[in-house]
């Protein structure tokens, strides 16, 4: 049978040569054609992932692998199936396999930008940023001549893994390991100085708060010891005024008794007793006669007192009462010297 059908899905971009010519073409084409007479070709225009591993060295001599997948698309099929072989056999298969090398080539593409962007790292930067490494390799795949040249956009550049070799690896572990145990101690260390710090901080409250205690305290004494030396004060000043209203007093009374014995200052004691109240009391008489013998007892020879008289001029003592006795007469005889 000569007469062919084809019928392509919209992702899949024919075209139908014949007598070297291209004289149908596009994506999700139905036609008839003359087998002996017409060549098919059938790019895919889908995007498709392609995955790679590759081992490169970083800039300090250490190796590592990368793994990820690279995602593109054909953009010119006519571009690519000028490069490579796309026809089709009746039955929808390739001719060749070379629609397998195009993955090949982006990932050898891939490969030597990639390559370029680790040799320019450290292994520890390589390691940690591979989100450069995507950038910096997707922006070299896109302006390669090599891939505009396939007619194919490489939409993205993936990696999923960067492994150092496993004693490096043990190294790296080693050395975080490390690190975060240092900042373990470090923070146990903040940890306790941060405390020695709040108790410092407390201590030095209590001792403030101790002070402005004692200094309430001695402001408290200083006050109530104020407020005695006022009383004192007040008191020192009530007893010098006392003491003046005494002096006062006294002066007035020294100087009313003053007047008072004035009219009296130059008269004889004796007629001041004579004339006073008791004046007329007999026992006052004998006393002043006893005074009188006293005063002139060199002139006194001898002086008999009888009983009576000396009975007469003491107190009446307790008991039934007696009849006073009238004072008896002295015999005294004067013997003049």
């Amino acid at each position: 049978m000569f007469i062919g059908y084809m019928k392509s899905t919209p992702t899949t971009y024919v075209m139908q040569y014949r007598d070297g010519e291209v004289v149908r073409e596009g994506a999700g084409l139905s036609f008839l054609y003359w087998k002996p007479a017409t060549t098919l070709v059938a790019v895919p225009l889908s995007s498709a992932d392609v995955p790679f591993a590759f081992n490169e060295v970083t800039r300090d001599f250490q190796p590592v692998t990368i793994q990820g997948q690279l995602t593109y698309r054909v953009e010119d099929p006519r571009r690519l199936a000028g490069l490579l072989d796309y026809s089709i056999t009746p039955s929808g298969r390739h001719r060749s396999d070379d629609p397998e090398k195009l993955a090949d080539r982006l990932v050898q593409a891939a490969q030597v930008r990639a390559r370029a962007v680790v040799q320019s790292l450290s292994l520890r930067e390589v390691l940690v940023r591979s989100d450069l490494l995507e950038s910096r390799v997707l922006a070299a795949l896109a302006e390669a001549e090599s891939v505009k040249a396939l007619g194919v956009h490489v939409m993205a550049f993936s990696v999923l893994s960067i492994q150092p070799t496993p004693e490096m690896a043990r190294a790296l572990e080693a050395a975080a390991r490390e690190g975060l145990q240092r900042e373990a101690d470090e923070a146990i260390y903040a940890r306790r100085n941060a405390a020695v710090e709040q108790e410092r901080r407390i201590k030095e409250s209590e001792l403030a708060t101790e002070l402005v205690v004692e200094e309430r305290q001695r402001q408290i004494r200083e006050a109530k010891m104020a407020a005695d030396i006022a009383v004192e004060e007040q008191r020192a000043a009530l007893m010098e005024r006392w003491a003046q209203n005494e002096r006062q007093s006294a002066d007035a009374r020294a100087y009313t008794l003053e007047k008072t014995l004035e009219p009296v200052k130059n008269v004889d004691w004796k007629t001041l007793l004579a004339t006073s109240a008791n004046g007329g009391d007999p026992a006052l008489h004998i006393a002043l006669a006893f005074r009188e013998m006293g005063e002139n007892a060199q002139r006194i020879g001898e002086l008999n007192v009888s009983p009576d008289l000396l009975r007469s001029l003491l107190p009446a003592t307790s008991g039934p009462a007696q009849k006073p006795n009238k004072p008896g007469r002295a015999d005294v005889q004067h013997f003049e010297r």
